[in-house]
């Protein structure tokens, strides 16, 4: 073996354990991350169930099944599907009509969809009562006919469509400008319709990525609060959410049950993290990526 060769060997062996080591001092970062990680996530869940194991199951059960809290459940979910709902299919629609098609101020409308992100949702929730409430500047010509879209479960509706509009619309944009083109071309040529196109050739494409921002918006729903307050009236059994009802028992020194029902909250956005997961997983598969 020639002096070159035998110079290689180490070479190729550093280069080897280099590609196994991505960050410079694995074991002292891995140990930051899981101080980090302890330290903002499972710490604080951590005390949240202890907190909630000084209840008795008998307690637990009466503090998450109070009727005010199961009104809370019924809106709060009721009105974050209503509002993923309506999303998928107008996010589809803003997110086609931003790939598809050039019109003027185009940029403008792309920064426009990411404002829920930016926007503070204690000003969103603001905003959204001075234009919708009786005296507001659009609710004023519908309140005459008797429609009332704030402080009532309505208003709940309409906080949660806005700020999870971008979730859908952010999740389908970039899958549809990787579609195929020349899918619909040939099923052009082929005589497809325009709907035959749309149902058969691209719907199934972007039906992981539509699934996966309709799941993202209901969990983003779910939790919201800030714009939510000022909008819905907070009407007790009417137009209550679940995170005023446990701010309510944090106010009145509740704090067991105040994390009794944060632990059933806790628990649905478990199981909606493990949806999200799993419909991104089933996205990547479908697009052919490595999981």
């Amino acid at each position: 073996m020639t002096a070159a060769a035998l110079n290689a060997v180490p070479a190729a062996r550093s280069d080897r354990r280099a590609s196994k080591r991505v960050l410079p001092g694995f074991g002292l970062t891995l140990g930051y991350t899981l101080f980090y990680l302890s330290i903002i996530v499972l710490i604080p869940l951590a005390a949240l169930m202890f907190k909630t194991f000084s209840l008795t199951w008998p307690q637990f059960w009466e503090a998450v099944t109070a009727p005010r809290v199961l009104a809370s459940y019924r809106l709060t979910f009721g009105a974050s599907f209503i509002a993923a709902c309506v999303n998928l299919v107008f996010g589809l629609l803003v997110a086609w009509v931003l790939v598809r098609y050039q019109f003027p101020g185009k940029k403008i409308v792309d920064a426009l969809v990411d404002l829920p992100f930016a926007l503070p949702t204690a000003v969103a929730g603001i905003s959204l009562t001075a234009l919708l409430a009786g005296n507001g500047w659009v609710g004023q010509y519908l309140e005459p006919y008797g429609i009332q879209l704030a402080f009532n479960p309505n208003g709940v509706v309409i906080a949660l469509i806005f700020i999870g509009l971008p979730f859908v619309v952010r999740t389908v944009q970039p899958v549809l400008e990787d579609s195929e083109k020349e899918l619909e071309e040939a099923a052009t040529s082929l005589g497809a319709t325009r709907w035959q196109i749309f149902y058969k050739v691209i719907l199934p494409g972007i039906t992981p990525a539509l699934l996966t921002g309709f799941a993202m918006a209901f969990a983003r729903a779910i939790g919201e609060y800030g714009s939510v307050i000022f909008i819905a009236g907070n009407m007790p059994m009417v137009s209550e959410i679940t995170p005023l009802i446990i701010i309510g028992k944090l106010e009145q020194y509740d704090y067991a049950g105040a994390t009794a029902v944060a632990v059933v909250m806790l628990f649905f956005s478990f199981v909606m993290l493990l949806v999200i997961n799993a419909l991104q997983a089933w996205q990547r598969k479908r697009q052919g990526a490595p999981l």
